[in-house]
């Protein structure tokens, strides 16, 4: 039999940042709408922007794999394999804030962003053998039939967590040359990148790969009597912090092209690029035991000792690592933004992505990239008008 068990919750919220933005957004576009449906001429001086974004995370890390594993009784086809089901989450939705002020008569930009996320994962995965036949004898007594009490099992259970920030500050300059003529726009932006990214992770195995039942022959009934069963129980825990948190500085271009409307009426195509050196700590704490019991129990004879034994243990010392690192990020984004007034919904797709950021090892260190990406919308409200 087996049984996956898998609470992390994310498929509920999955799309509710999103639907919340769309429907800020058409509010904010009706409103926009009757204040300054026509005028040309009116440049907000500030722009606020919320948003969300449904993210999918590549956060890897070094497989716990205890020894005993590998003798994981197969009970049947809906096997699940242990080691696929601790992992760590696989998407979150995104909250994401941005300012930013154009100052009067000039072509610059200044900007300061956030990005935060959170996910959890739970999973858990219980598979077992079941007897077919009873292991007990009949007697002139009436003893009745028993069945074996030593189930071959494995047991796989994990609770995994990551959380994300990003935020920026940036001053950019209006170019005014576009990709495409006068329809389009090019900021071209220097700056600072905080970047902070933790994980945490618990996961525990239990197994008995090998229970039997013992036999031993009772001459007073001339038959072989079932009398108890050997069996191994193997646990094996493992749990781990890790972190990365970094500055450095960055660099962005963006554009904005017009496709159809007007300056403050219309749909226009939006993309950028982003790099940025970001110089941090990376952090992990890394425990890890397995141990290993021999059983003994009994079915019918009082006296029959019922005993356990240590037959092997394994606890090495934690792995406690620090150290500098100077953490390459390279992304982008592209989408489409509609303007009704002082009100802008965009659409789009947003990545980024943090090379050698975390240190994913167990025993010893071992570089692991962290990435972000996914669809996301957002919708901006422009304020203080300045006219040309």
């Amino acid at each position: 039999m087996s049984e996956l068990i898998n609470t992390s919750g994310r498929r509920e919220f999955r799309w509710t940042l999103l639907t919340t933005v769309s429907v800020l957004a058409l509010i904010g576009v009706a409103y926009a709408g009757d204040a300054k449906a026509d005028d040309d001429t009116d440049h907000p001086t500030v722009w606020i922007e919320l948003g969300g974004q449904f993210t999918q995370l590549n956060t890897p890390e070094e497989k716990f794999a205890p020894a005993f594993i590998l003798a994981t009784p197969r009970p049947g086809p809906e096997t699940v394999p242990p080691l696929g089901v601790p992992h760590p989450p696989r998407v979150s939705i995104d909250g994401d804030a941005k300012i930013t002020f154009e100052p009067e008569d000039t072509d610059w930009v200044l900007s300061a962003a956030v990005r935060i996320g959170r996910s959890n994962a739970k999973q858990h995965v219980h598979q077992q053998t079941y007897p077919t036949n009873p292991i007990g004898f009949t007697c002139s007594t009436g003893c009745q039939p028993k069945y074996q009490r030593a189930l071959q099992f494995m047991d796989s259970a994990g609770r995994e967590s990551e959380s994300h920030t990003i935020v920026d500050f940036m001053a950019g300059k209006d170019l005014g040359i576009g990709m495409f003529g006068g329809q389009s726009s090019s900021v071209f932006s220097l700056g600072v990148r905080f970047a902070q990214f933790r994980a945490r992770s618990n996961i525990t195995f239990r197994s008995d790969p090998d229970a039997k039942v013992d036999l031993k022959y009772l001459s007073s009934l001339q038959k072989s009597a079932r009398l108890g069963a050997t069996y191994h129980s193997n646990v094996a825990t493992k749990s781990a912090s890790r972190s990365f948190q970094g500055l450095g500085p960055s660099i962005s271009w963006s554009n904005s092209t017009r496709l159809a409307g007007h300056e403050t009426r219309g749909l226009a195509l939006d993309w950028g690029v982003n790099a940025a050196i970001l110089f941090g700590r990376q952090k992990a704490r890394v425990h890890h035991q397995t141990t290993s019991f021999y059983h003994k129990g009994k079915y019918y004879i009082s006296s029959q000792p019922n005993y356990r034994t240590t037959q092997s243990r394994n606890t090495p010392p934690d792995q406690i690592r620090s150290r500098t690192v100077i953490v390459p990020n390279v992304g982008g984004f592209a989408g489409l933004s509609y303007r009704f007034g002082d009100a802008k919904l965009n659409v789009g797709y947003r990545a980024d992505f943090f090379f050698g950021a975390m240190d994913g090892g167990i025993d010893t260190r071992k570089s692991e990239n962290v990435g972000f990406y996914g669809p996301f919308a957002s919708i901006s409200i422009g304020l203080g008008n300045w006219t040309e």
